[in-house]
C-alpha cells in the first residue's frame, strides 16, 4: 500500500510502531521492519551504550529501513544525532520537538525528521523548521501530547501543513487505516496494539492485564509525574491518585536514584535535564521531581512484570484488543482489511 509514508521512508506498508520506552526494542523493531512497517526504538530509557548496541542488533535482524525515538532535551541530545547519522537510521522520531539546527543536522545526512505533536500550531513550527512529516497523536492515545480527540485533531494539522500527516492515537485495524487515508493522512503510528504482539518482550502476565480491560480500563492520571499519562486502572494507580504530595515526591526521588543508577547519569546531568524541562514545559520543580518517577514506574509494570509495583501506559484501543498476534499477522491484516474497505466505498453512489 503505497503513500506519501511509504515513499518518504522506503517501507511497504503506511504503518508505524511508536518508540514505545522499555517495550520497543530490536526484537519488536526488527519483526515491523520485516512485516513492511517502520518500528522505531525507544531510546529515552536507553544509556547510549545501550542504544548503540541495540542499533546494530536491529540492523543483524532485518535489512529494511527502522527508526529511532529520541528525547531532543536530552543531556545527550547531540551524541545520539551523531550516533544515528555514523548508523545510517533512515527515521528520527521525537516526542518533544527538535531544535531547527538538529532537525538540519540530521536532514543534511539524509535522516527522516518525523516529530510527534498534539497541536496544529505544533505542526506548522516544526514544518516550518524542516520536519520532513508529522505524527499527530490524539487523546485516545497512551502519551501526553493532550487530550483533543483523533477525529478533530487530524483534520486541523492536515489543513495545517503540507508534509505527510501520520495518524495515533486509537488505532489498530484496517478500518482506522482506511479512515485516516480518508482524512487524508499518510498512515497510521500504533502504541498499544504494538505491546499485544508476540513479538513484544512485555511479559505474558501484563499483556494479559491488556487484554482483561474494557473501554472504561484506562485512566489520565497526572499522580504518575504530574503530567497527564493514559494508562491502565490499577491499584496502585489508584493509590496513586489518592496518595498526598509529599508521599508523590518521596516515592518520585526514590525512583529518581534507581534511574540515575541504571541509566549512568549523573546526578549533575539530571539536574540539567530536569531545568531543560521546567523551562521548556513551565513546570514547578514538584513536577521535575516526580517527572523521574515515570521511567521507572514504567519498567517495574513492563519490564519486570510488577503490576503492583508500577504503571501500564496504554491507549484506549487496549478495550478492543483480545489477541497477540504477531507482527506480520498484525501489518498484513490491517493493510487487506484496510483495501476491502477502501474498495468497498467505491460502490457507495
Amino acid at each position: 500500500m503505497r503513500t506519501a509514508l511509504t515513499d518518504l521512508v522506503g517501507v511497504r506498508h503506511p504503518v508505524v510502531q511508536t518508540g514505545m520506552g522499555w517495550v520497543a526494542g530490536p526484537r519488536l523493531v526488527s519483526a515491523t521492519a520485516e512485516a513492511g512497517g517502520l518500528g522505531i526504538l525507544a531510546s529515552a530509557t536507553m544509556t547510549y551504550a545501550e542504544l548503540e548496541a541495540a542499533i546494530k542488533e536491529t540492523r543483524s535482524r532485518t535489512a529494511q529501513p527502522f527508526g529511532v525515538n529520541l528525547r531532543a532535551d536530552a543531556q545527550d541530545a547531540p551524541e545520539r544525532v551523531d550516533l544515528l547519522i555514523r548508523e545510517q537510521v533512515k527515521v528520527a522520531s521525537f516526542a518533544l520537538a527538535p531544535k531547527p539546527d538538529m532537525i538540519a543536522k540530521l536532514n543534511d545526512a539524509g535522516v527522516v525528521v518525523i516529530p510527534s505533536i498534539g497541536a496544529a500550531r505544533h505542526a506548522e513550527k516544526v514544518a516550518k523548521w524542516g520536519a520532513h512529516a508529522v505524527i499527530v497523536q490524539g487523546g485516545e492515545g497512551g502519551g501526553h501530547t493532550g487530550g483533543v480527540a483523533t477525529t478533530l485533531l487530524l483534520p486541523s494539522v492536515l489543513d495545517a501543513v503540507d508534509i505527510p500527516v501520520i495518524a495515533a492515537g486509537g488505532f489498530f485495524d484496517g478500518r482506522g487505516l482506511a479512515a485516516a487515508l480518508a482524512y487524508g493522512a499518510a498512515g497510521i503510528a500504533m502504541g498499544t496494539r504494538f505491546l499485544l504482539t508476540q513479538e513484544s518482550t512485555v511479559p505474558d502476565a501484563v499483556k494479559q492485564a491488556y487484554l482483561q480491560r474494557d473501554l472504561n480500563g484506562t485512566v489520565v492520571t497526572t499522580r504518575v509525574d504530574g503530567l497527564p499519562h493514559r494508562v491502565l486502572r490499577t491499584d496502585l494507580v489508584d493509590h496513586l491518585e489518592k496518595s498526598g504530595r509529599l508521599s508523590s515526591l518521596t516515592r518520585a526521588v526514590t525512583n529518581a536514584a534507581k534511574f540515575r543508577q541504571h541509566t549512568g547519569l549523573s546526578w549533575r546531568a539530571m539536574i540539567k535535564e530536569g531545568l531543560a524541562m521546567k523551562h521548556g514545559k513551565d513546570l514547578t520543580w514538584s513536577q521535575v521531581i516526580m517527572a523521574a518517577n515515570t521511567p521507572m514506574l514504567l519498567r517495574a509494570g513492563l519490564v519486570e512484570g510488577r503490576t503492583d509495583a508500577g504503571v501500564l501506559a496504554s491507549g484506549q484501543v487496549a478495550g478492543l484488543l483480545g489477541d497477540l498476534p504477531t507482527c506480520r499477522e498484525l501489518i498484513e491484516n490491517i493493510v487487506r482489511d484496510a483495501e476491502t474497505a477502501i474498495d468497498r466505498l467505491k460502490d457507495v453512489r
